[in-house]
């Protein structure tokens, strides 16, 4: 029937309309910002592309006087540091929380309710109360980001164990297993690419609470940098920085996309 929603771009046509906002993005942004160059050659605001290359060499070949490091790989160390280690605790706490939990039914309605109300608790709300706590070290870091993401895992990991149709824990039952046999059999192959689906979800949140925490208190990462340069209207560092960031992002979901793909290519033919 010929409906829209019958209609598919081909590979190659797919690519070409992907790319589209993007150019329109930086079109639009070129225009604007020669029309302002125009009328303001040192205009802070829209820097040029020329700008924005020369800053990010600079940045990238500086070393800093205090740390000895050169300050854009020293800040993204720092940053991807802190965003690691809290995605791999998020990740451990949310498999192993998750999966207990969901599959233990008086476990499931007695914590169910509590990690509910406890993912709803706004993370920058408790930051103070984490600094106090922990201090104004790394501590505080990655606990405000496990903090923000490690219930939405757990939840989500829960969701997908109480999905697992009864009828195959009755046959692994029958079969004789065990319960940890019925969990490293056949939970846990269902549950490992929701967990990663998850942790690709959360890298926007993980990114906000690492900038979070190094705005207020850090000595060096990239949420630092953006936040010290800002009081000089630096948006040839500023906006730089924010699409490194970006990219940074994108590179880990495609790492963790292929991971999927390439660990558990069975669960991608199910979901096609």
């Amino acid at each position: 029937m010929r409906r829209i929603i019958n209609y598919a771009p081909r590979p190659g046509v797919r690519l070409i309309l992907a790319l589209l906002p993007f150019v329109a993005v930086l079109a639009i942004y070129l225009l604007a910002s020669n029309a302002r160059l125009a009328v303001e050659p040192a205009d802070k605001l829209m820097p040029s592309f020329a700008s924005f290359w020369a800053t990010m060499v600079r940045m990238a070949t500086t070393i800093d006087i205090a740390t000895k490091q050169y300050l854009l790989w020293w800040d993204t160390w720092l940053s991807l540091q802190r965003l690691f280690l809290g995605l791999g605790i998020s990740a451990l706490l949310g498999l192993v929380l998750g999966i207990i939990v969901g599959f233990v039914p008086y476990l499931r309605a007695t914590f169910e309710p509590f990690f509910a109300a406890f993912s709803l608790i706004p993370p920058l709300a408790v930051l103070p109360i984490l600094f106090i706590l922990f201090g104004l070290g790394e501590a505080s870091k990655i606990v405000l980001i496990v903090f923000g993401i490690a219930p939405f895992i757990i939840r989500d990991v829960m969701l997908r164990v109480s999905a697992i149709p009864a009828e195959q824990i009755i046959k692994a039952q029958t079969l004789g297993a065990s319960t940890w046999q019925m969990i490293s059999g056949v939970v846990l192959p269902q549950v490992m690419p929701r967990l990663i689906d998850s942790v690709r979800l959360s890298l926007g949140a993980a990114w906000l609470f690492v900038i979070a925490a190094e705005a207020i208190t850090s000595e060096g990462g990239l949420g630092y940098r953006i936040f010290l340069v800002r009081r000089y209207l630096a948006m040839d560092v500023i906006l730089p920085y924010v699409i490194w960031i970006t990219l940074l992002a994108f590179l880990m979901d495609y790492a963790l996309r292929r991971l999927s793909v390439a660990a558990y290519p069975w669960d991608q033919i199910k979901a096609a």
